[in-house]
């Protein structure tokens, strides 16, 4: 275990986390040049078109370091020998929403590269990431990025990075990953200035006898022929290739049918040891069987030792709420099927079976956020094959009823009426943007439009303010960011985390066509800004909803009170248009039959939204 380091790259989006790693893989050997290609741990087709790194990636690199031989002369040729070291790296995503997946990697290390851009400074996640590295007692190597840019401004980061950690700015490295100009030293600064990971190997003893066996499960897939594979550190003893498991968190049973490593691609080996990570192929058919946060033992080690769980994650709170409808209701089995599998390898998915009127059944899902929410959909449709309808998005409500019943409510649909709801409390968040100053006045107009409070404003090195706000969750999780970056030119960046819950005037917005409430396209909104609400959203129905041989009145009803209305017209035949001549009765009679027919048809009209129509309406509502 002297020669294996394990540890993170962390940073804001965009910095640079998988160019990066790219020159670590070329540096150790671990990939063949004819093989490479940017942003090589970017395995998922998503994160190679968006840009941005989604999931957590493990990789395990050799590395020789070169060491000077004292026994040989100095003037002979070969005064240098190579001792190997073992560093396992995992890569992670910058998102703010995918901060859940930072948390997890770091609990799985002892030691985090911490990258900021020469050309942008210190940003909003870096900030966020550092504390989640310092909670957990990780060792920091603080490391400027992309000093080969004509806009680097190497000393003003340099200057920013030593005052946030308190450090000299000689500690600071400063590299190019495009380039690879300082990655050598990079890499002999991690196995300088990260400990090697502390363990019991099965060739140590503890108390006399040999160490138990004892591996975190950080993450997880699924493969048809080996079951759930599980993602491990390893902390005490050692696991071979077919010995029997034990998960102890949910009493699960298997065989590890292959152990191995990442390089980056999944390679057999005969032995896990304490200190490496790897994956346990478990043989189980069961998702629900293997959790992250889970503890694997040996089933021998059962017999013979009492163990104990390591720590493992606390559970993810999701932010964003939002139903999911497969198109045919046939598959939707399938679709239940799809999640699962999907929870697997990304954890922070919430969902439970739901039932609508109007789309039948299907489940409430929560998200980290709405990229987040975006991503799953997306990998829904292509990995699964599946057409999905998502309703309108929203967070948990805190709803106090008249007679002192408190429940939790996720959807408007589940909202009850005005006159049971003693008080309403909604989700607020403690946010940080980092702005250049000149942006600070255009930032506060947001701010205020979107009912946030500004709590405090600091100065940061490099001409950037450090603004903190507070905020209602329902104002932040739709398009904030992009306007934020509108404004500030994109020069501004955003972390926040939940901070508790506040009494809010809020209300139920409920939509009805043709006189029948259609609850999905409910929505709970702020009592003050209804009726504006209320006008915009029968404007948009009435461009997107198809037309019929009758009026359809469409209406927004606010405690059962008509608050808005728009009216989609008639489609029109021309009844007279077969008539060549004649008294203007005989047309008279016709336009009164005809008159007469669509009150009788609006009189018993039905109208059936399709999913496609849904779909279109709650696209345009973001």
């Amino acid at each position: 275990m002297e020669n294996i380091r394990n540890f993170v790259i962390i940073a804001h989006i965009d910095h640079g986390k998988s160019t990066l790693a790219d020159r670590f893989l070329e540096a150790t050997g671990t990939i063949e040049k004819r093989k490479m290609r940017e942003q090589f741990l970017d395995m998922n087709p998503l994160e190679r078109e968006k840009g941005i790194t989604i999931k957590m990636q493990p990789v395990r690199m050799i590395y020789k370091l070169k060491v000077q031989n004292e026994k040989i002369k100095i003037d002979s040729p070969e005064i240098f020998n190579f001792e190997l070291f073992t560093l396992n790296l995992i890569d992670t995503p910058g998102h703010v929403d995918f901060t859940y997946e930072v948390s997890r990697a770091l609990a799985a290390v002892e030691g985090a590269v911490l990258l900021v851009d020469a050309t942008q400074g210190v940003q909003a996640q870096t900030i966020a990431n550092l504390e989640l590295a310092k909670k957990e007692h990780l060792s920091i190597i603080p490391v400027i990025n992309k000093i080969d840019l004509p806009s680097a401004q190497v000393l003003e980061t340099r200057t920013e990075l030593a005052e946030l950690l308190g450090i000299m700015p000689e500690d600071i490295l400063a590299i190019s990953a495009k380039d690879g100009t300082g990655v050598s030293l990079l890499l002999e600064a991690i196995i300088e200035r990260i400990p090697a990971p502390i363990g019991v190997n099965n060739t140590e003893k503890k108390d006399g006898v040999d160490a138990h066996f004892r591996a975190l499960v950080f993450d997880s897939s699924y493969d048809a022929y080996q079951g759930v594979i599980a993602y491990v550190r390893v902390f005490e003893g050692s696991i071979r290739k077919n010995e029997k498991i034990r998960l102890l968190m949910t009493g699960a049973e298997g065989d590890a049918i292959e152990v191995g490593f990442f390089s980056p691609e999944r390679v057999g080996a005969e032995t896990l040891s304490a200190g490496d990570i790897g994956y346990i192929a478990t043989g189980l058919k069961e998702p629900a069987q293997v959790r992250v946060g889970d503890t694997i033992t040996r089933h021998i080690d059962i017999l013979k030792f009492r163990v104990e769980s390591l720590p493992g994650y606390k559970e993810p709170t999701p932010l964003v709420y939002s139903s999911i409808y497969p198109e045919n209701q046939d598959e939707y089995e399938f679709l239940r099927d799809s999640l699962v599998k999907l929870k697997l390898n990304d954890s922070s998915i919430f969902f439970e079976p739901e039932k609508s009127d109007a789309l039948g059944r299907g489940f409430r899902a929560g998200f980290l956020g709405m990229l987040h929410m975006e991503i799953v959909s997306e990998r829904l449709r292509r990995e699964y094959n599946l057409n999905l309808v998502f309703s309108n998005p929203s967070v948990a409500y805190r709803v106090l009823r008249r007679y002192g019943n408190q429940e939790m409510i996720y959807s408007a649909m589940k909202m009850p009426d005005s006159h049971d709801i003693g008080s309403i409390e909604e989700p607020w968040i403690r946010g940080e943007i980092v702005t250049p100053p000149r942006y600070i006045g255009a930032l506060t107009t947001l701010l205020n439009e979107h009912e946030a409070v500004i709590v405090g404003t600091v100065s940061l090195a490099g001409d950037r303010l450090l603004v903190t706000f507070e905020a209602p969750l329902r104002e932040i999780i739709i398009d904030f960011y992009d306007k934020l970056k509108s404004v500030s030119q994109g020069f501004a960046s955003m972390a926040y985390d939940m901070a508790d819950y506040r009494v809010a005037d809020l209300t139920r917005l409920d939509i009805l066509i043709a006189g029948e409430q259609k609850g999905i396209l409910s929505e709970i909104v702020p009592r003050k800004n209804a009726e504006y609400i209320a006008r915009s959203r029968v404007i948009s129905l009435k461009d997107i909803l198809p037309r019929a041989l009758f009026p359809i009145a469409i209406q927004a009803a606010l405690d059962g009170r008509i608050i808005a209305r728009e009216t989609i017209p008639a489609l029109r035949k021309d009844v007279t248009g077969y008539l060549y001549g004649g008294d203007r009765t005989r047309k008279m009679k016709l336009w009164k039959k005809q008159k007469k027919g669509k009150k009788r048809l609006e009189g018993r009209a039905f109208v059936e939204i399709t999913p496609d129509t849904f779909l279109k309406i709650l696209k345009k509502r973001r």
